[in-house]
C-alpha cells in the first residue's frame, strides 16, 4: 500500500482533533480546501467522525486520530542512528 494524496488528507484532518479530550471536535467549513472538505467526509463515511464535516471522533476514529499524530511526533522528531 501507498500513501496517496487522498490519505495525506485524512491523516491532516485527523492531525487536527484534541486527544486530550473527547468534548471537543472539529467543523470543516463549506468555504474550506476541497481536499480538506473531501478527507473529512471521507472519514465520516469510514464511520471515523461523526458528522461528514467533521463533529467528533468515533471510537475507532479515536484509535486512528492518535495513531496518526504517534506517526506525525516520531517523523517529525530528531534522527537518531545507533
Amino acid at each position: 500500500m501507498t500513501y496517496t494524496s487522498e490519505l495525506l488528507e485524512e491523516l491532516k484532518i485527523l492531525s487536527l482533533f484534541n486527544l486530550s479530550t473527547t468534548q471537543e471536535g472539529i467543523k470543516v467549513h463549506s468555504s474550506a480546501e476541497p481536499d480538506a472538505i473531501n478527507a473529512t467526509r471521507r472519514l465520516y463515511e469510514k464511520g471515523l467522525i461523526t458528522q461528514q464535516d467533521g463533529g467528533y471522533l468515533t471510537t475507532l476514529g479515536l484509535d486512528a486520530a492518535r495513531h496518526a499524530q504517534d506517526l506525525l511526533t516520531i517523523l517529525s522528531g530528531p534522527i537518531t542512528v545507533g
